[in-house]
């Protein structure tokens, strides 16, 4: 999830941890222990951008991580107030919970979460979008006027739960909302008699309202949308060619598998103006119109002495405003 999600997140742990003997230090070191797990972005200072991204969310992710850090943070902190706040068990204990909630919620979106490390395996659910501000939003109003009470009182410490239950109460909503498309999309390529061998849904950006599906068949992936507010459940499915053949003697190349993998098998191979592309389908395309082509994520493809290179593309976000207009009509429905 975003920073601002992961500092209320982990504030929120705080207080309920530590809120009732040290106050708002409570949710200050909540928060703080909440960003750390997502200092691991530095690694694009330091690797190429398929090493970052295959880093991300791993160690910094992982059960380890939290049982190593927490008691020295925890250590730390209670050197740093003199053992006046509180035990170093229970400031480790308010690093843990407030560390390990983090790759907990990241979990649920689409990235993958390496949370058994060193094991490879990475957990996805993709009910959430990185970014969802019916998530967030009431999360952080519950913490605010919880942090304005006075200490150890019973109305603050309800106001901070609250806002955890209101938060999980969503997260479960959004798991049945899966469900639910899951079923529309199935549905409609048993209908239009669409052969397929796999098929992945997720919710489009800043909402659980409107949600695509990817579909692999054996030459092509399909892309489609539902809103809940659709009338029509019958998906406009988009076709992109695999293409996987475009990479001649590249096919077994080791940064190919190594793309493959960060992919999860769900990719194409792009020729465009000259250029060669290998585009990640698992975060869908920019935008959400027909006339749509290019994807979140894609990597240049070169060769330099006969060894193949790749390179994160740049985000284009000149048409941010634009492409969220027509998100928001989509979110509405097709009626």
């Amino acid at each position: 999830m975003d920073s601002l999600t992961q500092i209320v997140l982990g504030a929120a742990v705080g207080e309920a941890v530590l809120g009732k003997k040290i106050g708002n230090k409570a949710i200050l070191w909540g928060a703080i222990a909440g960003t750390i797990p997502d200092l691991d972005v530095l690694n694009k200072l330091f690797y190429d951008s398929v090493t970052s991204n295959e880093l991300h969310r791993g160690f910094s992710h992982s059960i380890v991580f939290s049982l190593i850090f927490a008691p020295i943070l925890g250590w730390l902190v209670f050197k740093l107030y003199k053992g006046k706040k509180a035990t170093w068990q229970g400031w480790t204990k308010l690093f843990f919970w407030s560390l390990f909630t983090h790759p907990l919620l990241d979990m649920h979106t689409s990235w993958g979460t390496q949370l058994l490390w060193p094991l490879e395996y990475k957990f996805s659910y993709n009910n959430i979008f990185v970014i969802d501000p019916l998530y967030t939003l009431p999360f952080l109003a519950f913490l605010i006027f919880a942090m304005v009470q006075k200490r150890g009182t019973v109305k603050r410490a309800r106001l901070n739960m609250m806002g955890i239950f209101v938060s999980s109460a969503y997260m479960l909503l959004t798991i049945v909302f899966k469900g639910i498309t899951y079923s529309v999309f199935k549905e409609s390529l048993v209908r239009q008699k669409i052969d397929y061998v796999a098929i992945e849904t997720k919710p489009t950006p800043m909402n659980s309202i409107l949600w695509t599906a990817n579909v692999e068949t054996n030459d092509s992936f399909l892309i489609g949308y539902y809103s809940l507010f659709d009338s029509d459940k019958n998906i406009e499915w988009r076709s992109f060619q695999k293409n996987h053949d475009l990479l001649g003697a590249y096919q077994n190349d080791p940064m190919i598998a190594r793309l493959v993998k960060l992919s999860h098998n769900w990719y194409t191979i792009e020729k465009r103006e000259g250029k060669m592309y290998f585009n990640d389908l698992r975060f869908g395309l920019m935008g959400i119109s027909p006339e749509e082509q290019r994807f979140v994520f894609a990597y240049e493809l070169t060769v330099k002495d006969g060894v193949l290179h790749a390179e994160e593309t740049e985000k284009n976000t000149a048409e941010a405003k634009k492409i969220l207009a027509t998100l928001y009509n989509r979110i509405l429905g097709n009626k």
